[in-house]
């Protein structure tokens, strides 16, 4: 009497190694492509640190209204104000937020302050000056998918 043999045939295994191939052909560039979506993260971020630095900023000045007159108010070092905002500069709200040269695209327009991913420009998002003493106007509708990808 035979014995009957038991276990995978090698075209079974050669044909299951295709279908993880034909696989991993169309699930891997849906998740080897994190770029965009770091990008996006990280300009999210420099948002979200001007904003809070724009607040820090705004209170110490109104705490120290002398100030004020200077022109400058010092939160850990000196920040350029505009009214008891951080100025649209890098040497304003840049400062204030620790965003620079180094990691952005950063460019100073009139009342403006526009900062950009390096490798994506239109990954960008603006602080812009209100009229007055009013609060600055933060803009990041240009931080989408699309923009950053």
């Amino acid at each position: 009497m035979k014995k009957q043999q038991s276990g995978f045939t090698m075209i079974e295994l050669i044909m299951v190694i295709v279908i993880l191939g034909i696989l991993a052909a169309f699930a891997l560039p849906r998740f080897a492509d994190f770029g965009a979506d770091a990008r996006l993260a990280a300009m999210q971020g420099a948002a979200g640190a001007v904003k809070s630095a724009s607040a820090i900023v705004h209170s110490a000045a109104l705490m120290d209204p002398a100030a004020v007159t200077a022109g400058e108010v010092e939160v850990e070092v000196d920040i350029d104000l505009v009214g008891t905002y951080a100025a649209p500069t890098k040497a304003g709200i840049g400062l204030a937020a620790q965003i620079s040269d180094v990691d952005f695209s950063v460019t100073e327009g009139t009342d403006i302050l526009t900062i950009a991913d390096k490798s994506k420009s239109v990954c960008q998002f603006t602080y812009k000056m209100a009229a007055g003493d009013s609060a600055p106007t933060i803009v990041t509708s240009a931080l989408t998918a699309a923009n950053c990808n």
